[in-house]
Parts: structure tokens; C-alpha cells; sequence
């Protein structure tokens, strides 16, 4: 009897990974952070609230949590756009 990664192999001839990222997804890991570090920051403004009603500082922390989420959407898609209509070179 054959194992399934004895027979997956002889059947796929694609390069093997490493598991690395590669320089590219590293680029585009570090230009998305700020919008990640923003959705993480609102995340946990919402995660303090789960059990229990949100008093108004806890609202306000959620609303500024808000903004800082669009803002760096708003910058990485303005980046985006200035990078296509250049031609790569920002």
C-alpha cells in the first residue's frame, strides 16, 4: 500500500516550499501594517466591551479606534492608487 504524500509527490513537480515568505510578501506585509495595527487596536477596544455595557469612554475609544481603521484604509488605498497610476515607481 502507497502513503498519499508518496503519491502527491510523484504526481507534482511544483518547486518545494520552504515556508518562508518571500521578499515580496514581506514588502507587502510591512506596507499593510499600520492598517493592521489599527484593525488589531480596534479589535481590542471592542474585545473590552463584550461583557459589559460600554460606558462613554469606552465609546469614545471605540469611535477614535474607527477613524484610525479608515484612515490607514484610506492612506494604503491612496498608496495603491498613486503606486498603479505611476507605474510601480512611488
Amino acid at each position: 500500500m502507497k502513503t498519499i504524500a508518496a503519491l502527491q509527490a510523484a504526481v507534482t513537480a511544483a518547486a518545494p516550499f520552504d515556508g518562508e515568505p518571500s521578499d515580496a510578501e514581506l514588502d507587502a506585509i510591512e506596507t499593510e501594517m499600520p492598517a493592521i495595527l489599527a484593525d488589531v487596536a480596534l479589535l481590542d477596544a471592542q474585545i473590552m466591551t463584550i461583557d459589559r455595557t460600554p460606558t462613554e469612554l469606552d465609546e469614545r475609544r471605540i469611535r477614535r479606534a474607527r477613524r484610525r481603521v479608515l484612515a490607514a484604509r484610506r492612506e494604503l488605498a491612496n498608496r495603491s492608487a498613486v503606486v498603479s497610476l505611476s507605474g510601480g515607481a512611488a
